[in-house]
């Protein structure tokens, strides 16, 4: 059944699901907006990365690997290392984050024609209904920050999740977060003022990867200030 709707939409039937595209974006978008209203008390995680306290070490990166079984060869974020700034022996570099954004408006949600993509209204979590997925590859394409891949095994769409199915089920913060040596990640609720999120928030300069596309992302950063200005 899944392999014969994944080569429909491969196939001629693609067009008839980008006309309908512009009716779900429209749709989901007044949905969302609504229940924001009438949810208050909902969570609305997010995660800053510092980049000052960041050394690139990666312990984040197979530590996500290891406990959400991701297969080699895809990865749900990465740590990217900057050209070496300075003289040696005074050279430093910045290290930045690559993963997915938690868009409070994410474009992969709203051009998914099966409803596999979804943005999870108690937590703000983006997601994936993995039975769902057919694999046409229309929330790979729409996402701006290039983050989602195809996980090799189950075929589906995939990405960070916070470790919702794992860590952050079992009471933990995300894999990456504990993970971490020098404390550069936080993670937590942006709708409790008194969360340390929301604290390291107000204290530092901050900024988030193109804000200007609308997608309002909740994945903020600390910028790194060493080296030249």
């Amino acid at each position: 059944m899944s392999c014969s709707r994944r080569n429909f939409l491969a196939g001629s039937g693609a067009v008839i699901f980008t006309t309908g595209v512009a009716t779900t974006s429209v749709l989901t978008s007044t949905n969302s907006d609504a229940s924001a209203d009438n949810t208050e008390a909902a969570k609305r995680y997010g995660m800053l990365h510092d980049e000052n306290a960041c050394i690139g070490c990666t312990a984040c990166t197979e530590a996500c690997r290891e406990v959400n079984k991701v297969p080699e060869g895809v990865s749900r974020l990465e740590i990217n290392r900057s050209e070496p700034m300075g003289e040696y022996p005074d050279v430093e570099y910045r290290f930045t984050r690559t993963s997915c954004q938690h868009c409070e408006n994410p474009p992969c949600v709203y051009v998914c024609p099966t409803g596999a993509a979804y943005k999870d209204e108690e937590t703000g979590i983006v997601d994936v209904h993995k039975e769902k997925c057919v694999g046409c590859g229309y929330c790979l394409a729409a996402c701006p920050y290039q983050v989602r891949f195809f996980h090799p095994e189950d075929h589906s769409a995939d990405k960070c999740n916070f470790c919702r199915d794992t860590n952050l089920a079992a009471g933990k913060q995300p894999a990456c977060v504990e993970s971490c040596p020098t404390k550069a990640l936080v993670f937590g609720d942006l709708n409790d003022p008194q969360s340390t999120i929301s604290k390291a928030i107000t204290v530092n300069a901050v900024y988030r990867d193109k804000v200007h596309l609308g997608t309002k992302p909740k994945l903020y950063k600390v910028p790194f200030h060493k080296g030249e200005v």
